[in-house]
């Protein structure tokens, strides 16, 4: 029995030996550095939020201006300006925005003065969105297997290396379950590998405590899609005044965090010239621009939780419906012996 055993290990080191495929690659550390000395430094497309080759995730609360924002950003980057008073070191670049949440004509009307007087977008930029005629493919099982197949044969017809999606929900829209989350992730990323891309993806985040600082616990599916993105950045609502809004900086790989929450970014909404865009207004600690909780407002959130809770509702779901965390939850229950 033992002579059977030692023979069979021994077929399989000698067949492990033999067998070249493996999905590492392994060189001597010194090895690589040689190696990436030929590759470019990464250049910046939104200063420090964004950079070459990664793939970034901008998230916020509906009504908050995502789009409005990679909308900006696309412009900037195919005309070769900076925006938002950051530094973009690229020189006018082809980009497609693919658009599933606008029709054209809201698209003319943002970027126009009551369907008038119509901003002029650089040839450079494209704009893709799903055509309302598009025939079924019998070669694809589900549609979201033909969208993807869309969005890549896009890239090659196209030749373009700069890409924005907009919004993420469309292409999987069970994304905060981490199951869905991943293989959709692993796409983008294996796109991004293929045809050495940048992509900026677009996404929801769930109702959210405003009278607390922006987290990457606040994206939807945030554990795994945090894990697979290279950079993240958010849109915050300031409370100071309507139409004040803040970025901040959630991850970075390819430099320090330089707009966290003592230094994030604070704009305007506004249209200017038929352009509706952020424009900078200056630099401020988040804490400024966060909703002030009142007693009355406290009280109402600690008996909403205490209502929530005694009709049998989990304490991280309580969290979610309420936008707090459920550590939150958890130490008001505590305090009311539950």
């Amino acid at each position: 029995m033992n002579d059977n055993l030692d023979n069979f290990k021994e077929e399989i080191k000698k067949e492990l030996a033999s067998d070249s495929n493996s999905i590492f690659e392994i060189k001597s550390a010194n090895q690589f550095i040689e190696i990436a000395k030929n590759r470019p430094i990464p250049k910046m497309l939104f200063g420090e939020f964004w950079f070459e080759g990664e793939i970034c995730i901008l998230f916020a609360d509906t009504n908050l201006g995502k789009s409005i924002l990679a909308v900006q950003i696309a412009n900037s980057i195919s005309t070769g300006i900076s925006t938002c008073g950051l530094k973009l070191e690229c020189p006018p670049t082809p980009i497609i925005y693919f658009d599933f949440e606008l029709s054209d004509k809201q698209f003319e009307n943002r970027y126009s003065e009551n369907f008038t007087n119509h901003f002029s977008f650089s040839p450079n930029f494209l704009r893709a969105e799903i055509n309302p005629d598009y025939f079924e493919d019998k070669r694809f099982k589900t549609f979201e297997e033909f969208l993807f197949y869309s969005l890549e044969k896009s890239i090659i017809d196209f030749g373009v290396k700069v890409l924005i999606v907009d919004n993420i929900t469309y292409l999987k829209s069970d994304n905060e379950k981490a199951k869905d989350a991943l293989p959709l992730m692993k796409f983008l990323k294996d796109l991004k590998n293929k045809y050495g891309l940048s992509i900026l993806v677009l996404a929801h985040t769930p109702k959210i405590d405003t009278c607390k600082p922006i987290t990457k616990n606040h994206l939807s599916g945030s554990k795994m899609l945090m894990n697979f993105c290279d950079s993240s950045f958010a849109i915050g609502e300031s409370h100071q005044e309507i139409g004040l809004r803040y970025i901040k900086q959630i991850k970075q790989r390819n430099c320090e965090q330089i707009y966290d929450s003592e230094n994030i970014i604070v704009c305007r909404i506004e249209k200017v010239n038929s352009f509706l865009q952020f424009s900078f207004n200056g630099y401020d600690s988040e804490n400024e621009h966060l909703k002030k909780l009142n007693v009355g407002d406290a009280n109402e959130r600690n008996s909403k939780i205490l209502e929530l809770f005694e009709n049998g509702i989990s304490k991280s779901e309580i969290g979610r419906q309420l936008g707090i965390s459920e550590g939150t939850v958890r130490i008001i229950l505590k305090k009311n012996n539950l």
